[in-house]
């Protein structure tokens, strides 16, 4: 039984790369950065449902690409959508984990269209170590894809059907995590045409 059970995880994990289980201090970063984020975002939804429920989907994913990717994705809306700061980020995290957030960050605009070309353009002039914002970028968006497709939300598919070209050409490079724009990519071709994402949103 416990050959089988080993069998069994094995085959789940992702073929990019043999898994390892972090160390206890890796482990302590990761329940640190859901911890503060939880209390960050406090009452805020995801739909119907807590938003800690988005952070574990995007930290689920992401989990695959080594334990700073999952401390990221916990925090990876913090400084956007609450009261949270990049200081408070860097005290609590490190540079490296800010910085990142930093790039995960929209900017304010208009319009949703306005905020995300200005998060496009600075992933798109990523090419160092901090490509790790753009797996936790392909991360959340997948997790938010996966979760219209569930919801049936045809609405919010449609526009991340139409932002699609213009977000891959910004955060995708050839080998980082090829199997999350894989299905990205699946999941957006199923349904219907995309909609305009000029207004506000």
């Amino acid at each position: 039984m416990p050959r089988i059970e080993a069998i069994e995880i094995r085959l789940h994990l992702p073929l990019r790369s043999p898994y390892t289980f972090p160390k206890r201090r890796d482990m302590e970063s990761i329940q640190g950065a859901r911890s503060f984020a939880i209390e960050m975002h406090g009452g805020q939804l995801y739909g119907d449902r807590p938003y800690s429920f988005h952070l574990d989907q995007v930290a689920e994913i992401a989990s695959s690409y080594g334990h700073q990717a999952e401390t990221l994705a916990f925090l990876h809306d913090t400084v956007e959508d609450t009261s949270a700061t990049l200081d408070e980020v860097r005290e609590r995290f490190g540079s490296f984990i800010a910085d990142c957030v930093a790039l995960l960050t929209d900017q304010p605009g208009e319009n949703r269209k306005e905020r995300k070309a200005k998060t496009y353009a600075k992933l798109a002039e990523v090419n160092d170590e901090r490509q790790l914002a753009l797996i936790v970028k392909a991360a959340d968006r997948l997790a938010n894809v996966r979760a219209c497709v569930a919801d049936g939300n045809e609405r919010l598919l449609s526009v991340y059907r139409g932002e699609h070209e213009v977000f891959k050409l910004a955060a995708f490079r050839a080998g980082l995590c090829d199997e999350l724009w894989g299905e990205l990519g699946s999941l957006l071709s199923l349904v219907g045409p995309a909609v305009p994402t000029s207004g506000k949103s």
